[in-house]
Order: C-alpha cells, then structure tokens, then sequence
C-alpha cells in the first residue's frame, strides 16, 4: 500500500486519448498509475545512478591504493576479554570532536576522535570509545584511548525506556559547545528479539561526556550527564522500525542512524540515515510509477520500470526508500520539530550511511556512504563502495548532485583485502578547497594479526559542483588536519 499523499500531478494520458490511440481501457489503467511527486525533497535518481559506472572509473574518483606492508593496528585499541586479559580490538567507524562549523575541535589541547569499537571475535560487541593526540604528531602511535564512553550502567536512565533497553552503541558525531563540554551524539541500537518485540530499533541520542586530564598526560572519562533519547522515528515523515517490522516480514533493511550534528544561524540540527515516512514517499511496488524517482525522458521512465517490475531484485528495490533526515534541536538538545528530508533514494537504495554536512565557500554540501551490494542498479557490483555528496544553497536544500551524479569516491576491492575501507567521512580545514577523507581499513574477524584500523587518510578537492581526489595526498593513518 502507498501512502503518499492523495493529489498526483495529472498524467498526459487521458481517457479519451488513450482510446483514440487504440489502447483501450487496459492502456489507460496502466497509464493513470503514472505520477510524478518530488514531497518537496531533492532525489537520488535511477537516471544518475546509472550513469556512475561508467564515470567511477576515472582517476578523480578513485579512493587511493594503499601499501598494506605499511598498516598497523592501533597500539592503544586494547579491551579486557572475558577472563579479564588484554585484547586487541577492532575499530572502525570513527568521528572527531568537531567544531560547531565542522572543523576539528581541540580539546584541553588534545584533538579527540570517538569510534566503534570491539572484540574481534565477537560481532556483537559495538560500544563507543574515545581516542585521543596531541596536534602535530599525526603517526599512529600518537593516539592514546581513554577506554569505553560510556559503562554498563550510564542508560539505567529512570523514564527513558528506550535507552534502558540499549544493546550496542553505533555511529555518530560530537561536537564542542559554546562553554567548552563534549556533546555526543550517537546510535542507540535495541536487541534483535521479535518475539518479544525487540526489532533492532535505532534512536538518535545523545550525552555531555565529561572528561578530566590527570597530572599524567592523559586524558580520563569521568562520566557522563544529560544522556538522553532525541529520535526514533515518527513515521510521517521516516519509517519507525514497527512499520518496517511488525507485521513479521523482516525482509525490509530499516536505519535511522548515525546522527550528525550541526549549527546554522544559531540553530541547532541533526543530519541522520534514515527511510522516508508515510508523507514523504514510502515505499511499496506504487514507487516504480513515480516519475519524480527515475529522471530524464518518458522512454527511459518506460524501460526502467519495466525492468523493475520484472527483476528478481523487484521486492528489494520497492522496498528502496533510504534518505538523509534532518531534525531541529532545542537548546538543551531535545527534539524541537521534525523536518523533510534533506535528500532520498527511493528505488535505488534503502541504505545511504554516515550522513555529513558542512558549508564552504558559501555553499552546503552534503554526503553519505553507500555500497553497491545494497543499490539496485545496472553496472553496480557488490563489491562496489561509494560516498556521494550533494551541494545546495542553504543546509535545507534543494540539493545537486556534485560531478554530475553525485559520485565523489570509489573503491572495488575485495572484501577480504587488509586494504579495503569504509565509512569515509569528510573533514573541512580551517582554510582551502581541500577537505580530509577518514576511514577504517580491513573488514572485522578476518585476520588473526590485522584488526580493523585507522585507515591513512587523504585530501579531496572541492570546487563548486565538482570535487578530485588530490594525487598523492595520502596522509598517515587516522590524521584529522593538514596545515
């Protein structure tokens, strides 16, 4: 069933003309299920998605190869095991403590990243973790860890059954407040358990992290206060996991993660991965009627419709509704209204990851990860890894795509390689066109001596609408800035 709203853009096919053209009435029962509604939000079209194959190829879009003879674990990544030794752990999605205007933050002289971090061995181990260096040493033997955010007990909050009921933490963002704290925000993430109607539910939620320095250089976690639930959903304007779920048909990949914080003229905002809701495109089979999803001309509508209708992908794709989610904050960081999202992805892909805003130059740009094994798209392999990116005049868009299609980064190594990387994130410098990519490298559980790591970083060049991969830019592992 599509929920959208009841008014469709009349179709150029009329009654009569549909007659006349010898058609008949099945003519025009097919021909009035086409509409075109945009719900007032910029797309991911099939139109541009298509067109990224061919484009991924050149050299300006290509993540760098990196000397895997050269990747180290980080010394510090170490956790207790279960018989209370030392471990190394895994770490891979990342985030710096950034400045209001995205920049990075120094803290008490220290430049801090947060990051998921775990037992290799155990899939289910996801919690946050704080590390840390001073600015200008940037080899990864710079960075110390202050241990796990958050402890066991923090999300015994009293009336806040949400976070009561947290399994694992995920991916985020924090930034440094006018009078000098740690704000985090991040992923609460449910158990999977549906016969007691757990379904992996994702609430954006958030904390002042306090953090002293003792006399020995180091810096401590001391607990944390105001922790609190945002967002789960409203299913209006995003899908709620009970909508995804709880008619048992758990085929559907529901996300509303990885919130990312940001300010514009004194307002506060979150940026999140999200699915559209009710009112803003949702999804089911009615979605391969839309125009508004597809882009460029009525013949290429027709075709890739079809196609649709007849891939063996065709529940995936109507299932399809990704999208970057925004919503306005209070001052106390509670939830002050929600809003449209910013950009979707009907039909193309249910995931766009790691949400990411800033502006420069003037203008906003917006980007998100992706994989090919998620896209339903000609010429896309599993193996295929994306960030897009988008640039608009002001944070609520309309957005663009950047290069044409929004294709900014790509890479297609096999999974099983050290050097493969994921959840590139990009960081705007003080000064230039250049932003700093980020990522972690090697896939967790793979190797008895290579863990998921810092992966070395590297500069992208931003112009306008058009953005490079800067030659030769590759950076040391998990560095943050260049001067």
């Amino acid at each position: 069933m599509n929920f959208r709203k009841v008014a469709r853009k009349a179709t150029a096919v009329t009654f009569a003309t549909a007659l006349l053209a010898g058609g008949g009435a099945s003519a025009l029962a097919k021909d009035s299920q086409e509409y075109k509604e945009s719900y007032g939000i910029s797309h991911i079209t099939r139109l541009d998605a298509l067109k990224i194959p061919e484009q991924q190829t050149k050299e300006q879009f290509k993540i760098p190869q990196f000397d895997a003879s050269t990747i180290r674990n980080i010394p510090s990544a170490k956790g207790i095991g279960d018989y209370g030794t030392s471990i190394d752990l895994d770490v891979w999605d990342t985030w710096p403590l950034q400045n209001a205007d995205g920049t990075v933050a120094t803290y008490n002289g220290y430049q801090v990243v947060f990051g998921l971090a775990g037992d290799p061995n155990k899939s289910w181990d996801t919690f946050i973790y704080m590390f840390y260096k001073k600015p200008g040493d940037n080899s990864i033997e710079a960075w110390k860890n202050a241990g796990r955010v958050f402890k066991n007990s923090d999300k015994d909050v009293p009336n806040d059954p949400i976070l009561n009921n947290q399994s694992e933490e995920w991916s985020g963002s924090a930034t440094l407040t006018s009078d000098g704290k740690m704000r985090l925000f991040y992923t609460n993430r449910q158990p999977w358990d549906p016969a007691n109607g757990f379904y992996g539910k994702q609430t954006l939620t958030t904390a002042q992290i306090n953090v002293s320095e003792p006399q020995d250089g180091t810096l401590k976690v001391d607990g944390v206060e105001d922790f609190k639930s945002i967002f789960d959903g409203d299913g209006k304007m995003y899908q709620t996991v009970d909508q995804a779920f709880s008619g048992g048909d758990y085929s559907d990949n529901h996300t509303l993660r990885d919130p990312h914080y940001v300010e514009d003229n004194g307002h506060k905002y979150l940026v999140f991965e999200a699915n559209t809701g009710t009112e803003t495109g949702y999804q089911g089979e009615d979605s391969f009627n839309n125009k508004a999803y597809y882009e460029g001309s009525e013949k290429f509508f027709e075709s890739e419709r079809q196609k649709l209708q007849q891939s063996p992908d065709k529940k995936t794709a109507s299932l399809a509704n990704g999208a970057l989610g925004i919503i306005e904050l209070n001052d106390d960081y509670t939830l002050k209204q929600v809003m449209k999202p910013l950009i979707a992805s009907n039909t193309v892909t249910d995931e766009i990851e790691r949400a990411n805003v800033f502006k420069m130059n003037g203008k906003w740009y917006l980007f998100t990860d992706t994989r090919g094994s998620k896209m339903i798209v000609d010429g896309i392999d599993k193996e295929d890894i994306y960030m897009l990116g988008y640039v608009s005049n002001s944070l609520t868009g309309p957005y663009k795509p950047l290069n044409g299609t929004g294709l900014v980064l790509h890479q297609d190594l096999n999974p099983n390689d050290i050097t493969w990387t994921y959840a590139h994130f990009a960081i705007p410098q003080v000064q230039g066109n250049n932003v700093v990519i980020t990522s972690y490298m090697t896939n967790r559980g793979l190797f008895k001596d290579h863990h998921s790591t810092f992966a070395p970083s590297f500069l992208v060049n931003i112009k306008g609408s058009k953005t490079s991969v800067v030659q030769n830019s590759i950076l040391a592992q998990g560095q943050l800035t260049v001067d």
